[in-house]
């Protein structure tokens, strides 16, 4: 009898556990990628939830959703975008979190190409400088202000082969197709380090800060693991991913 009990209690224990788990579906900029699959991970480690990510462009995120897109967290690569979403009543109000600060950097995938100064881009004359799409995406629009500010927007212009999204300028880089690109640090840092290739990362003070913000979609307002993924971004596990990542705070 007492083994029956016992039994019964495990198998009532696992039952209950699963019952409390969800799944959330976020949609996630671009450049975020790497440190949002190990945070989905440990989430799911430490809270028994799913988070369910596509990756893409802000810009593109924001029209999916004002069109019914059912997702219920938002990871945008800016500010503006989920704080117009709040604004135009797709989201919950008072939600809305930075939960990193981006930084850009100029990278070839090939070592010795960028110099620590980015004195590359006013040397090379030749191949396409790749760039996500600055209607789309914040960091191809820190790229173009940057390229404003240094007095090379004109000059590089000519050479841009621009991705959708991010995660598209990066692939050109990476393949080869562009000798030179603007990406985000995170996508070419690995324990703290340039991982591979070359790099220059842009001094802040030549683009608007990409301050990235977290909003609770409307499909989300009455989840479980969506109001838990909100509370894990802003945790200490979370947090030391995004900053191994090289995002800043």
């Amino acid at each position: 009898m007492m083994k029956f009990f016992c039994r019964w209690v495990a198998i009532a224990a696992l039952t209950l556990g699963v019952s409390h788990a969800a799944e959330v579906s976020v949609a996630v900029a671009a450049n975020f990628t790497a440190p949002m699959q190990k945070i989905a991970e440990a989430f799911a480690q430490d809270t028994g939830h799913k988070a369910v990510l596509a990756f893409g462009a802000t810009g593109k995120f924001y029209a999916q959703i004002r069109n019914g897109a059912p997702f219920q967290v938002l990871l945008a690569a800016d500010k503006e975008t989920p704080a117009r979403l709040e604004k135009e009543g797709f989201a919950v109000a008072g939600t809305r979190f930075t939960y990193a600060t981006g930084r850009l950097v100029l990278w070839s995938a090939q070592p010795g190409v960028v110099d620590e100064k980015g004195g590359v881009l006013r040397t090379s004359t030749d191949g396409k400088v790749a760039l996500a799409d600055p209607k789309l995406a914040p960091y191809g629009a820190a790229a173009i202000e940057s390229m404003t500010r240094l007095g090379l927007l004109q000059r590089l212009q000519p050479r841009f082969v621009q991705g959708e999204s991010i995660a598209q300028a990066y692939q050109f880089v990476a393949t080869g197709n562009a000798p030179l690109g603007f990406v985000a640090l995170s996508q070419v840092m690995a324990d703290g380090r340039i991982a591979k290739g070359s790099a220059w990362v842009v001094p802040a003070r030549l683009h608007t800060p990409i301050l990235q913000d977290a909003l609770l979609l409307n499909p989300g307002k009455d989840s479980a693991a969506a109001l838990a993924l909100t509370r894990y971004l802003r945790g200490e596990k979370a947090r030391a991913i995004i900053l191994s990542h090289g995002y800043e705070f």
